[in-house]
């Protein structure tokens, strides 16, 4: 929040959206997917990295061959909102592993979860025993998604 944006030229984006798709690829084969010469992309990823564009690099992984492929969307509502419950529920939220992202939301609730299980019986006992019991849950919702059409992460 309040943090910088940068100026990013087209080379710049065409080495994100590279990165972002496929973050083992050689220098040198970047270097021919954006026409520039090995040490002008070591360069541009070097100050991509520094300045924070880049935050770091992760394997992808496959929820269905890992056995957690069901994914429910979890609206919450609070029954407090101060900065201290908020910053409570933030801390609790953390700890859940079945819980994929956390989202504040402003709206008609207060936070929107992605939670991944493997089936919903296990999705039951999640909800039930961890994402009810975080502190101040006042109300959840769930929808259940059905299928992902896009599930990818930032669009450069």
């Amino acid at each position: 929040m309040g943090e910088t944006t940068f100026d990013l030229d087209a080379i710049d984006r065409r080495i994100l959206d590279i990165v972002s798709a496929d973050a083992r690829i050689s220098v040198a084969e970047l270097s021919r997917r954006v026409s520039l010469s090995k040490t002008p992309v070591q360069a541009r990823l070097k100050r991509l990295e520094d300045e924070g564009v880049i935050v770091g690099y992760r394997a992808q992984l496959d929820p269905v061959r890992l056995g957690r492929d069901h994914v429910a969307f979890v609206e919450v509502k609070l029954s407090d909102t101060r900065e201290r419950a908020l910053s409570a529920f933030n801390d609790a939220a953390l700890a859940v592993p079945e819980i994929e992202e956390c989202h504040m939301i402003a709206g008609a609730f207060d936070y929107l979860l992605k939670v991944r299980t493997r089936d919903i019986t296990r999705y039951r006992q999640v909800l039930g025993e961890r994402i009810s019991s975080l502190p101040h849950v006042a109300h959840t919702a769930t929808h259940v998604a059905m299928q992902a059409v896009k599930d990818a992460g930032i669009v450069t």
